[in-house]
């Protein structure tokens, strides 16, 4: 479970004394923590495709962030946002490309947009974008 694999890096941040990957890490657990009490209280489990949900969010949040300093001009905290994008991205699984997306489209009975957008997101969260889903549905 990639939970389990950010918990021991975050170990190893701490070990090797990152403090732009411990930085990342302590904000990317307490989301997690928080979501898997949210889901407790449901009566859930939380789930790989939902901790993957919170890490594209939080690449978002990161940009948005790194975008900021930027124009303020602080090239140093650019670099510590830039790094911890870059370890967040390493737990993403790769993503569907425009082909793989088109074939699974088409191997479905029913191509209607909410049926299609349902399937990809029943079957494939985290592994395709879902705006880029639509794209190539309209493009058939």
């Amino acid at each position: 479970m990639i939970y389990d694999e950010i918990k021991k890096a975050n170990v190893q941040a701490m070990k090797d004394k990152d403090a732009v990957a411990r930085s990342f890490y302590s904000v990317l657990l307490n989301k997690i923590k928080l979501e898997e009490i949210r889901k407790r209280e449901k009566g859930e489990e939380i789930v790989d495709a939902d901790i993957i949900s919170i890490i594209q969010k939080t690449i978002k949040e990161l940009g948005d962030e790194r975008d900021g300093y930027q124009k303020v001009g602080n090239s140093e905290e650019v670099e510590n946002i830039s790094a911890q994008i870059k370890i967040a991205e390493g737990y993403l699984p790769k993503m569907m490309s425009d082909d793989e997306i088109k074939e699974v489209i088409l191997s479905l009975d029913d191509k209607s947009v909410p049926n299609v957008m349902k399937h990809f997101k029943a079957n494939y969260a985290g592994k395709c974008d879902m705006r880029k889903v639509q794209e190539v549905l309209k493009g058939l």
